[in-house]
C-alpha cells in the first residue's frame, strides 16, 4: 500500500515539525499537512493551543512535539510536565470535543526498565525519571479525554537529520579514534521516516475500522511501535560504523570500548530494558517496522 492510496482526513495539523518524526510526517502529508512549531506555538502554554486549532479547524491532529531533554527534566520538571503532559491533554480534549482523531507519541521510559522481557501495553508503568513521569502523565491525560485517539510508544528514534545517536556517532567517529559506548541497555532503534509512515497507515486502518458498519468503533488506545529486533547502544554504534565504511563515509574511529551504565553516570537514570512488544499494533492496525539493521541502511542512503 502506498501513501497515495491511504484514506486520510483532508487537513491534518502536525505539532513539532522541526523534529525528526514531525518533519517526516509533514513531508509525507504534502498539501494536507499543516505544521505547527515553536515559536509559532508554545507547548509550555497549553492554554494557548485551542486558539490555534480553532483557527485552523483540522480534520485530525498529530502531536510529534515533546520535551525530550531527559537529564534536564530532573531540574526542569515543571517545563517537562507542561509540554509532555498538560499540552497533549489540552489537544486531546479539543479533538474529543470536535470528534476528530488525535495521534500522540510516548516512550519506553514510562517503564522501569527491569528484566529482559519485551514490554507490552498492559504492563504497569513505573518511570525511572522525571522525563518518563511527564510522558506517563501525558498518556493518562489523553486517555481521560477520550474520543478517537492513537498513542504510539516508541524508542531510540534516529534519522539522517536532527539530533540523535546516529548523527552523534558519525560526528564523533569522524573526530576521535576511540569511543566508550554503553553495552548493557537493550532496545530497538526506530527510524523516524518509517515511524511516520506507519503512523499514517495506522490512522488509515483505524478510520476504516470505524466506518466498517453499524457498531464499528475507532480502535482508540496505546500501541507499541518500534523498529524490529533488539540491540545495545554499543552494538548499534558498531553497526553504524560498519555501514559508514561501506558507504565510504570518512571516519577516524579505530576502537569502540563497551562500558556499563554505571561507568557512564547521568543525572537521570536510564532503563536497561527498552524492549517493546509490537504485536498489538501489527494485529489491530496492521503496521510494523523493518528490522533495525535494514532501516539503518535506508538511513545511510538518505544521509549521503
Amino acid at each position: 500500500m502506498t501513501l497515495s492510496h491511504l484514506q486520510l482526513p483532508g487537513k491534518i495539523v502536525v505539532f513539532g515539525t522541526s523534529g525528526q518524526v514531525g518533519g517526516s510526517l509533514l513531508k509525507l502529508l504534502g498539501e494536507r499537512g499543516i505544521g505547527l512549531d515553536y515559536p509559532q506555538v508554545d507547548l509550555s502554554k497549553p492554554e494557548s493551543l485551542a486558539q490555534h486549532l480553532d483557527r485552523l479547524q483540522p480534520d485530525a491532529v498529530i502531536n510529534a512535539a515533546a520535551y525530550t531533554q531527559v537529564d534536564k527534566a530532573e531540574t526542569e520538571e515543571k517545563l517537562a510536565y507542561l509540554i509532555n503532559a498538560e499540552s497533549p491533554g489540552a489537544i486531546a480534549r479539543w479533538c474529543a470535543e470536535k470528534k476528530i482523531p488525535f495521534i500522540h507519541y510516548s516512550t519506553d521510559y514510562v517503564f522501569s526498565g527491569e528484566g529482559e522481557r519485551a514490554w507490552n501495553e498492559e504492563d504497569e508503568p513505573h518511570p525511572l525519571n522525571k522525563y518518563g513521569l511527564s510522558k506517563l502523565l501525558g498518556e493518562q491525560a489523553i486517555a481521560k479525554a477520550g474520543g478517537q485517539w492513537l498513542l504510539f510508544r516508541t524508542s531510540w528514534i534516529y534519522g539522517a537529520t536532527g539530533v540523535n545517536f546516529f548523527k552523534t556517532m558519525l560526528k564523533c567517529g569522524a573526530e576521535r579514534e576511540d569511543l566508550r559506548i554503553v553495552n548493557d541497555q537493550y532496545g530497538s532503534p526506530t527510524y523516524a521516516p518509517e515511524l511516520a509512515e506507519a503512523t499514517l497507515k495506522g490512522l488509515h486502518t483505524a478510520l476504516l475500522q470505524k466506518s466498517a458498519g453499524p457498531g464499528s468503533t475507532f480502535p482508540s488506545g496505546i500501541y507499541h511501535l518500534t523498529g524490529s529486533g533488539v540491540t545495545t547502544w554499543f552494538d548499534f554504534a558498531n553497526a553504524i560504523f560498519e555501514e559508514a565504511r561501506v558507504f565510504k563515509i570518512p571516519l577516524k574511529i579505530q576502537k569502540l570500548v563497551p562500558i556499563t551504565s554505571a561507568e557512564y553516570p547521568t543525572p537521570a537514570r536510564r532503563p536497561r530494558n527498552s524492549r517493546m512488544n509490537n504485536e498489538k499494533a501489527r494485529g489491530v492496525l496492521g503496521v510494523s517496522l523493518p528490522h533495525w539493521k535494514t532501516s539503518l541502511i535506508e538511513c545511510m542512503l538518505h544521509f549521503q
